[in-house]
């Protein structure tokens, strides 16, 4: 098991920052991707990016030039460094862990953060 606790969420204005960070503990496999979800009311969750353990990190297009994920393999956590946030941005934001387990890729979630960007 992968426990995932996630914190820096928050209310912010349009144009402003915030830092989301995870950290995981448990059987965190030598193979994994770690990487940020989203869901807005009413709207399916979406990947926002994911980072595996060496590489590069894989952005969707609406986060593109705004926000930077990065991880520290050796605390296990990951974060979500969020700029020029828009009102759009507005969602539940989770962090989740891919483990590579015997041949197939099990997925543990964290309880999720609001964030809401508004005036």
């Amino acid at each position: 098991q992968v426990q995932l606790v996630e914190s820096g969420g928050g209310l912010v204005q349009p144009g402003g920052s915030l830092r989301l960070s995870c950290a995981a503990s448990g059987s965190i496999g030598s193979i994994n991707v770690m990487g940020w979800y989203r869901q807005a009311p009413g709207k399916q969750r979406e990947s926002v990016a994911v980072l595996g353990r060496v590489g590069m990190a894989n952005y969707a297009d609406f986060v593109k030039g705004r926000f930077t994920i990065s991880r520290d393999n050796a605390k296990n956590t990951v974060s979500l460094q969020m700029n020029s946030l828009k009102p759009e941005d507005t969602a539940v934001y989770y962090c989740n862990v891919r483990n590579w387990v015997r041949g197939s890729w099990i997925d543990y979630w964290g309880q999720g953060t609001q964030v809401t960007v508004s005036s």
